[in-house]
């Protein structure tokens, strides 16, 4: 695991401790033979898996099901440089089981633009990578900024 005095892989537990902790991330796929991203609310199942609900009809889950997808979330804190970020990558499905979808319907997330007769779609944790940042761009010696190396503090 690489680390230094700014930078620290997350390990696995750690990673989805943190995701658990925000609403939104960004499910990352691709459509139409080219990169696509979509920022979407969703939460996690027991067993780890990235659970999000929306329409049956969109784009999103014509693209992502029965295909491996990353799904990314993070929070970062501009005046302090520091924050993370986590990556989850896995098959993405959209759940069909009945009892399954009624369990998801009590425990899963919420839609913030919920739609009606809405699917769940699951995201396995087949990969689970993180990383933390921490202040790693402070002023560097003779007033330049370390994230500006052409600015100074004169």
């Amino acid at each position: 695991m690489f680390q230094s005095d700014s930078f620290r892989a997350l390990d696995r537990q750690e990673s989805l401790r943190l995701l658990a902790e925000v609403p939104v991330g960004r499910v990352v796929y691709t459509r139409q033979a080219l990169p696509a991203v979509t920022p979407i609310n969703f939460s996690l199942d027991a067993d780890s898996a990235v659970l999000m609900y929306t329409s049956p009809s969109s784009d999103l889950v014509r693209a992502v099901d029965g295909v491996v997808v990353a799904f990314e979330a993070d929070e970062f804190d501009a005046v302090t440089r520091s924050g993370w970020s986590v990556i989850v990558t896995g098959r993405a499905t959209v759940v069909t089981d009945p009892a399954e979808h009624e369990r998801l319907s009590r425990t899963g997330p919420i839609s913030w633009m919920p739609p009606r007769d809405g699917v769940f779609v699951r995201i396995e944790a087949e990969m689970v990578t993180g990383r933390e940042l921490n202040g790693a761009l402070d002023a560097a010696p003779n007033g330049a900024d370390a994230a500006h190396p052409a600015r100074t503090g004169a």
